[in-house]
């Protein structure tokens, strides 16, 4: 079967800018897995309010000086999502491996956060994820089940076996969780401890960190946000980062070794669209960001 099958074409395409998928650079596919949420769920709608979002704010991104119309984007559309959550997974591995292998940036739209398990999965070389999250994601189970968006961060550290993991924005976690991330040697910035240092010291030690990193994978909870900024997420948490602080940080983490990114945990019905709104923005803001660095070399 050709990837190409598993897809289903978007009604709507990312950005309204669609090349062929020869000349792209970019490719967004939606992930709409929406399967273990313990709380609000609502991913599954995602994609689709995201793309409606990014086709009704202007493009042009004043921090890089570059327009979003002039990246060359193909929008896959949505991969079919099995009933079982392991089969879903393997398909997001399958096509993220093949757009990786054509020399392209898998651009991802989630979808609970459990879809980053498969599409790290994909990065054949050693890979470095950096999560922006209010959580940690560390547990070993939830509610029964190993594999979901509360455990799938210590099941890419058990089954991909990172370089390094990254986890930025941090303000939720229970004691089991921060005991793995001592033990695994995984790396958090608390948003506290962001606010005490600022962004000028809090980016010289996100670049610290990565210096020996090669490939990096990045992954985007809208939750790092304070629920005041992006209210339709699945699990909100009060204290969040801002929107200045998170773009900020956001975008000096970006570099030439990003291999692919996602954004995830969106549940649109739970706002007027302004979490669409963030997360197309997001994207946008990545996208210009990583384009720089790349031409920057």
């Amino acid at each position: 079967m050709s990837y190409r099958e598993l897809f289903v074409s978007p009604s709507l395409t990312f950005a309204g800018t669609q090349r062929t998928f020869e000349e792209a650079k970019y490719v967004v596919l939606g992930a709409s897995l929406d399967a273990t949420s313990t709380y609000r769920s609502g991913a599954r709608f995602a994609p689709h309010v995201i793309r409606e979002a990014s086709l009704n704010i202007e493009t042009y991104s004043f921090r890089r000086k570059m327009d979003v119309d002039d990246l060359k984007i193909h929008d896959l559309g949505d991969l079919h999502i099995a009933g079982e959550v392991y089969e879903t997974l393997n398909r997001l591995e399958l096509v993220t491996k093949d757009i990786l292998n054509a020399k392209k940036m898998p651009v991802i739209l989630g979808g609970e956060h459990t879809i980053t398990l498969g599409a790290v999965r994909s990065v054949e070389e050693e890979v470095t994820v950096v999560s922006f999250d209010a959580h940690l994601d560390l547990r070993n189970e939830y509610m029964g089940t190993i594999t979901s968006h509360t455990t799938f961060m210590r099941r890419i550290n058990e089954q991909v076996k990172p370089h390094k993991i990254l986890e930025i924005g941090t303000r939720a976690v229970c004691k089991e969780e921060l005991d793995y991330a001592k033990k695994s040697k995984i790396e958090f910035l608390t948003v506290q401890q962001i606010r005490k240092d600022g962004i000028k010291e809090t980016v010289r030690k996100i670049r610290g960190i990565l210096d020996d990193c090669g490939k990096i994978y990045l992954t985007i909870d809208m939750d790092v946000l304070d629920p005041a900024f992006a209210p339709a997420v699945q699990n909100p948490e009060p204290d969040g980062l801002d929107v200045q602080m998170f773009l900020e940080l956001l975008c000096k983490t970006c570099s030439p070794r990003m291999v692919a990114f996602d954004l995830v945990e969106i549940a649109p019905h739970y706002d007027a669209g302004t979490t669409a709104i963030q997360a197309a923005k997001t994207i946008f803001e990545v996208m210009c960001h990583i384009e720089e660095s790349i031409e920057l070399g």
